[in-house]
């Protein structure tokens, strides 16, 4: 005996001796003399077959599960990608301020980017250090909890999104407030104006900040840090920049200051 629950004229649900579920062409093929009930389907008659579906343990259609972010691994900075982390000495893709990697994969540059922010995180590449007439790529956290690739182009002071957006096989991730992320993008490209040729060395510049339904605004930071050198992404280098509270006593000045007030003890005061 089956009881079916037919949505449209060839299209029913039917649960046969309390134990299995049908469609009802499975039911006329292979149970030829099954006595089949249909009931016109409403919205009582839907939640009855769905109650009876539980009742007898029918498993439930679920979504197909989602591969999970893989973990950023810090072990293969400098030998197999080339890293960047700033923040407290030490740290990695997950405590630094800003972490960023980068490794040649075929024609392609994989890119991977993390910051302790709940808004976005960016790269630039840079002819000049300075913040203007730069390509950006970031990574940004939106009001419904994904985090997007955008393609930007700093105009002056201003990040200015572009639709031609090179970033493909992206993923991302937002988690412990932070923003991490993962994509490709060609490592040759037609030179144009917001589109550099990764091939080339650049200055990297580094941004994090806020974001108000999914736009980026301001940086966290007045100054973002900057790499002191242009970066090839041919070599592969683990490079630690130290945080503003962890620059203290490597500045020039505070080092002339310490040394003038060692001087000042050792000379004692007139």
């Amino acid at each position: 005996n089956c009881c079916c629950c037919c949505f449209f004229s060839n299209l029913c649900l039917c649960v046969c001796d309390k134990k299995k579920c049908y469609t009802t062409r499975y039911i006329t093929q292979t149970l030829p003399k099954a006595k089949v009930k249909k009931l016109k389907f409403n919205k009582v008659t839907f939640i009855n077959v769905l109650c009876l579906m539980s009742h007898i343990g029918y498993p439930f259609p679920t979504a197909p599960p989602v591969d999970p972010f893989a973990r950023i691994k810090v072990s293969d900075c400098g030998i197999t990608k080339g890293c960047i982390r700033y923040g407290k000495p030490g740290c990695d893709a997950e405590t630094c301020d800003y972490f960023l990697s980068f490794r040649r994969i075929g024609t392609d540059v994989e890119f991977e980017m993390s910051a302790d922010t709940d808004g976005w995180v960016a790269v630039g590449f840079s002819s000049d250090k300075k913040m203007g007439g730069d390509d950006v790529m970031g990574c940004v956290h939106d009001d419904n909890g994904r985090v997007r690739i955008h393609h930007f182009y700093n105009v002056g002071q201003w990040a200015k999104e572009i639709k031609r957006n090179p970033a493909r096989d992206e993923e991302g991730i937002f988690e412990n407030n932070r923003v991490t992320c993962r994509f490709k993008r060609p490592l040759h490209v037609t030179r144009e104006e917001t589109l550099v040729d990764l091939h080339l060395s650049w200055y990297y510049l580094f941004a994090w900040g806020p974001a108000i339904q999914g736009s980026i605004t301001r940086h966290d930071i007045d100054s973002p840090p900057v790499s002191d050198r242009m970066i090839s992404i041919y070599k592969y280098e683990d490079i630690f920049m130290p945080a503003t509270a962890y620059q203290t006593f490597s500045s020039p000045f505070c080092l002339l200051l310490i040394v003038a007030l060692t001087f000042y003890l050792l000379m004692g005061t007139p």
